[in-house]
């Protein structure tokens, strides 16, 4: 079973927030186990989320949803370790539905995510 690793020293980064309204649509929103809230960028070429953890990481998998209809074409996964450059891990290509995606090193679900180790991971994903 996975857990989230996502901690009170864990900092988060958006690329933007819907109209700048970060209270109804704030990173706040991301792990909040609300399914009546969420996360929501403003128009733009792509959208991110850096999440920087206190300690390095293993990451062997992705989960994402996306809102229904609001879903991308293609996605990548890049991270870092400490001061260094992000760089690509994979490039990912999610459905166009609401459901939760979850990728792994065992390829399920139409991609997959090569183990690594870091402490900040960085989905981007360019809207449909």
């Amino acid at each position: 079973m996975t857990h989230s690793l996502v901690c009170a020293e864990t900092v988060s980064r958006v690329s933007s927030v819907l109209n700048r309204n970060t209270r109804q649509f704030g990173k706040k929103h991301l792990f909040d186990q609300n399914e009546e809230t969420c996360w929501n960028s403003d128009q733009g070429p792509s959208q991110w989320v850096t999440l920087e953890f206190p300690q390095l990481i293993r990451v062997s998998q992705l989960q994402i949803q996306f809102q229904g209809g609001f879903s991308s074409r293609r996605g990548c996964l890049e991270g870092s370790q400490g001061s260094q450059a992000f760089r690509k891990i994979v490039d990912f290509y999610p459905e166009d539905n609401n459901s939760l995606q979850i990728s792994c090193t065992c390829f399920w679900g139409g991609w997959s995510v090569p183990l690594e180790v870091l402490d900040s991971p960085k989905p981007e994903w360019e809207p449909r």
